[in-house]
């Protein structure tokens, strides 16, 4: 069994937070497995795999929401054999009806090599604490 590296789980990531920012959904949802699971702090309960938040994902873009910019700062990868565990702050700007919002988040990703790939299979996002 092949081991992940820390460059195996930092390019990925670069891939992730590239296709959020530029709110491209193909390229976006194909970083993570159909399995996945996501808790985000202002959704009201578990995402219990891929589809759920592309649906949830699909009802943003209805509503005129986008992604104008998306930036990663403060990375550790922690790898575990073929498991690599990323921390790290984003700061996100999205757009909705010309109306700006900015968000300064801490998200913990969990990544997987899956054949010749690394993609994601569980994704934390919780708000930084203000200083």
């Amino acid at each position: 069994m092949a081991a992940l590296t820390t460059e195996q789980v930092l390019a990925a990531t670069d891939r992730l937070v590239a296709a959020f920012a530029a709110t491209d959904t193909a390229a976006y949802f194909d970083c993570f497995a159909p399995s996945a699971t996501f808790v985000f702090h202002p959704e009201p309960d578990r995402l219990d795999d891929r589809a759920s938040y592309e649906r949830l994902w699909a009802g943003w873009l209805a509503d005129g929401w986008r992604v104008e910019s998306c930036t990663s700062t403060d990375r550790l990868v922690q790898v575990h054999g073929d498991t690599g565990v990323l921390t790290h702050r984003v700061h996100t700007v999205t757009v909705v009806d010309g109306e700006r919002t900015e968000t300064d988040e801490r998200e913990s990703i969990v990544f997987v090599l899956d054949g010749d790939r690394v993609v994601a299979v569980h994704e934390h996002l919780s708000p930084c604490p203000v200083a």
